[in-house]
C-alpha cells in the first residue's frame, strides 16, 4: 500500500494553545509566542521522522496550528499582526515544520477590533512569510452568514493575490473562507487550535486515495455499488488504523495528549493519488462526468463509516478533498474542460471542504469573488456541514492560462466563472439569518 498505492500519513499537526500567551506589550508577547512553541514543538519533526523509519509510513507534512491570532493580538496597546505573522513563521522554520496555521478568525456574528486588524493584514502577513497558513470563518449554521465579512474577504482574496502576482498569486492559495470551521482540523490552510481545545494536542490526517483506488480495481468488473461501497469502508479502517498507531506514538513521546484522527482522503498530484482515479475506478469515465456527485457521496459516507470503527476519536473534517490543483486527476479533468465550476460546486454538497484551490482570472471582480463565496457558505450552513472557499484570482492570467505552485500546492488551470454581476447582491452586506434548524436546542 505505501510503496504502490501512496499510502501515506498526511500530516501530524500539533495544536498549541496561545490563550496564556496574551500580553498588552507586543514584545512580551511575540516573546511568549517563541517560548511557548518551543516548549512544545522543538522535537515533533525529529520524532515524527523516527517513526517514519520504525513504521517505514512516509509523514509527508508535520505541522502546528495555534488559537486564532485574532484573539492573542487584540489585547495589545497596538497590535500589530503583521509582526505577529512574522513571529509564526520564524518559529515555524526554526522548529522545521511544514506550515503553521491559526492567523485566523471567528466572524460569523461579528468582528472585534482584532479581527477587522487581522484581516485587513492578511495579505501584508501571507506575502512576507513562508509557512504561514490563514482561515476566517464566515459563516456558521447556528450564527447565519456574514455577508459584511464575505465582502470584505472577497477584497482581501483579490489583494493578496495581487501582492503575490509575480509568484502566481500564492498568497491566495495560503487563505481559505469556512462555514461551520472545526478546531481540531489538522490540514491546511484551515488548521487552528479551538478555543474549546486542551493546552497542546497532537492531530493526525490520514490519506489514501491510491490504496482506496486499488482496492476497488480489485474487484470484479461486474461488482454492484453496494460492494464497492463495503469494499471502501474496509479500506477506510485499515488507513485509520494506521494513522491512528503512529499519532498515538508519536503524541507518546511528545508527552501530549492525542487528539483526534482526520478521515479526509487528501490526494497529491503525484499519479496514482487523486481523488478524481476513484470516480474513474468507480466506472465513471472522468471527473465532472454525470453521477460524480453521486459517487463522492457514495464516497465520503463509506469513508467515515469504515474510519468510525478504527478509532474512538474522529474528527476534523473527515470525508474527501476534492481540491483542482492538488489532484492529478481533477487537474485533467478541469484542463479537458470536463469539470466545470457549477459541477464542482454541486460536489461540495456531498464532500467534506469545499471550492478549493480554484484558479480563476485575475480580472475577476471583487463582487464575483464574494458571490461565489456567499453560495458556499450557504451550502454549508443549510446542511450542516463544514464548507470552503479557497480560490485564486491569478492577477495577469486568464481562461486557458494555468498557475503553478510546486509541492503539495501542484498546480491549475484558470477556471471560467460566470459573468453576470453579483454586486447589487453582495454589496447590501448584513447578515443571512441562520435557518430554522439552528433553533434546535
Amino acid at each position: 500500500m505505501v510503496k504502490l498505492h501512496n499510502l501515506d500519513i498526511r500530516t501530524v499537526t500539533l495544536a498549541i494553545s496561545l490563550r496564556d500567551c496574551v500580553h498588552p506589550d507586543i514584545d512580551v508577547l511575540c516573546e511568549n509566542i517563541k517560548r511557548k512553541i518551543r516548549k512544545y514543538a522543538k522535537n515533533l519533526v525529529e520524532y515524527a521522522n523516527d517513526l517514519e523509519n520504525d513504521y517505514s509510513i512516509p509523514i509527508i507534512n508535520k505541522r502546528i496550528s495555534v488559537t486564532p491570532v485574532s484573539m492573542i493580538g487584540e489585547a495589545c496597546e497596538n497590535p500589530d499582526y503583521v509582526r505577529i505573522a512574522k513571529t509564526l513563521d520564524d518559529v515555524a522554520k526554526e522548529v522545521g515544520v511544514n506550515f503553521i496555521g491559526g492567523f485566523s478568525a471567528l466572524v460569523e456574528k461579528g468582528c472585534t477590533r482584532g479581527d477587522e486588524l487581522l484581516m485587513e493584514s492578511i495579505p501584508e502577513a501571507l506575502a512576507c512569510t513562508e509557512r504561514l497558513c490563514s482561515s476566517i470563518n464566515l459563516a456558521s449554521s447556528k450564527a447565519g452568514i456574514n455577508m459584511d465579512a464575505v465582502l470584505k474577504m472577497a477584497e482581501i482574496i483579490k489583494k493578496s493575490a495581487e501582492i503575490t502576482k509575480d509568484n502566481d498569486s500564492i498568497g491566495a492559495a495560503k487563505l481559505v473562507c469556512f462555514c461551520n470551521s472545526v478546531g481540531d482540523n489538522p490540514f491546511m490552510a484551515g488548521a487552528y487550535c479551538g478555543v474549546g481545545e486542551g493546552e497542546c494536542t497532537l492531530n493526525v490526517g490520514v490519506s489514501g486515495p491510491g490504496v482506496v483506488r486499488a482496492a476497488i480495481e480489485s474487484l470484479s468488473k461486474d461488482a454492484d455499488l453496494s460492494e464497492v461501497a463495503n469494499k471502501i469502508k474496509q479500506t477506510a479502517f485499515k488507513i485509520t488504523s494506521t494513522g491512528e498507531l503512529v499519532g498515538r506514538k508519536l503524541a507518546q513521546r511528545l508527552g501530549v495528549p492525542f487528539g483526534v484522527v482526520d478521515l479526509s482522503l487528501a490526494p497529491t498530484p503525484a499519479v496514482g493519488d487523486s481523488v478524481a482515479g476513484i470516480f474513474q475506478a468507480m466506472g465513471l469515465e472522468h471527473a465532472g462526468a454525470h453521477g460524480t456527485t453521486a459517487a463522492l457521496a457514495m464516497l465520503n459516507d463509506a469513508v467515515k463509516k469504515g474510519g468510525v470503527m478504527a478509532s474512538s476519536h474522529v474528527g476534523g473534517l473527515s470525508g474527501a478533498f476534492i481540491p483542482v490543483s492538488e489532484d492529478a486527476g481533477m487537474i485533467e479533468a478541469a484542463s479537458k474542460g470536463y469539470l466545470k465550476f457549477d459541477k464542482l460546486e454541486a460536489m461540495t454538497c456531498v464532500c467534506s471542504v469545499g471550492i478549493d484551490m480554484v484558479a480563476i482570472a485575475g480580472d475577476t471582480p471583487v463582487s464575483t469573488i464574494a458571490g461565489i463565496i456567499a453560495d458556499e457558505m450557504a451550502i454549508g450552513m443549510i446542511n450542516k456541514k463544514t464548507t470552503a472557499v479557497r480560490l485564486i484570482p491569478a492577477i495577469g492570467k486568464n481562461v486557458g492560462d494555468t498557475v503553478y505552485f510546486g509541492g503539495l500546492l501542484g498546480e491549475a488551470p484558470i477556471m471560467p466563472v460566470n459573468t453576470i454581476s453579483s454586486s447589487g447582491f453582495v454589496g447590501r452586506g448584513g447578515r443571512i439569518p441562520a435557518p430554522i434548524h439552528s433553533l434546535n436546542n
